[in-house]
């Protein structure tokens, strides 16, 4: 964007994830020099560069990004209405992931529909038997808020913080997220070359979840453990985003270390298995892999 500084406006009061993420997306794209007013004043809202989740009009070629207008301001495919956080980076996700769509798209699937559906009222998660909610970005910004017995007036201050955090998180996201496509490149070539694709060797601890959940075949896959000289082994999960693995360690593997996993496993190298059977490391590569050929032989 041109580096001249840019006015955005959005609501004064409360705030919540959908105005804090889209001022912060705004902000990154001037590298911070933005003016940001927090305001309902409608000779405020005109004058500004940017009215965001204020102001009562989606018009992207104006910079106006509100959804509270009748009619809202559109609905994705599956059914999420947009947020502001959700228009703003409709129009600006791609240019702040540095012209990648692949990247934009994995951001507005991890981050920005999941606020946009809290936003409009959605919601996404279902409680089990154990009745607990999980504690997500809203409830952050809840705590942040003050209480009844608490002034309000600082109210702005506590905005301006959030959206320094939110910032940080979309600029870590987004290395994350270009990170995971590079690295998926070696994953699927590593699935390629595999003869037994029961087990995946790589070359570097690659993030490889999201490819091999997708593949039939994979159970295990070996890598090279990060800060250390060892190897580990991971147990390839039915999902991404599940905790069941396709298939564990032996039983008798679970909890053990050194020379106690040794004795069960039958590998001189293995150091650890954790107790709930789906992780493993040994010294070596080699180690790694004869814990796999061990843990398939059952």
């Amino acid at each position: 964007m041109n580096d001249r500084s840019a006015t955005i406006v959005t609501h004064s009061g409360n705030f919540h994830p959908d105005d804090i993420f889209a001022v912060a997306v705004l902000r990154r794209l001037y590298a911070g020099g933005a003016n940001v007013l927090r305001s309902r004043e409608l000779s405020v809202i005109a004058s500004a560069d940017f009215a965001v989740d204020v102001g009562s009009e989606y018009d992207p070629a104006r910079r106006r990004f509100d959804h509270h207008q009748e009619g809202g301001a559109g609905v994705r495919a599956n059914g999420i209405p947009y947020a502001s956080f959700g228009l703003v980076w409709k129009a600006f996700g791609s240019e702040l992931c540095g012209g990648d769509g692949g990247v934009a798209r994995e951001i507005e699937e991890r981050l920005v529909l999941p606020i946009d559906a809290h936003d409009n009222g959605i919601t996404l998660v279902e409680l089990t038997h154990l009745g607990v909610y999980p504690y997500l970005f809203q409830d952050i910004v809840q705590a942040f808020r003050p209480t009844w017995k608490e002034d309000p007036h600082g109210r702005d201050k506590t905005f301006f913080r959030l959206v320094d955090l939110a910032g940080e998180i979309l600029e870590r996201e987004i290395i994350h997220a270009a990170s995971r496509s590079e690295g998926e490149r070696f994953v699927r070539e590593a699935y390629e070359r595999a003869e037994d694709k029961r087990s995946i060797v790589l070359t570097a601890d690659y993030p490889w979840e999201e490819f091999l959940s997708s593949r039939l075949e994979p159970l295990f896959v070996v890598s090279p453990e990060r800060g250390t000289e060892n190897w580990q082994v991971n147990a390839v999960r039915t999902a991404p985003n599940s905790f069941e693995s396709r298939q564990l360690f032996p039983v008798t593997w679970a909890g053990k270390r050194d020379h106690e996993l040794a004795l069960a496993s039958g590998v001189p190298d293995a150091l650890f298995c954790h107790n709930k059977r789906f992780f493993a490391v040994a010294r070596s590569r080699e180690g790694a892999l004869a814990l796999v050929v061990a843990a398939l032989r059952g």
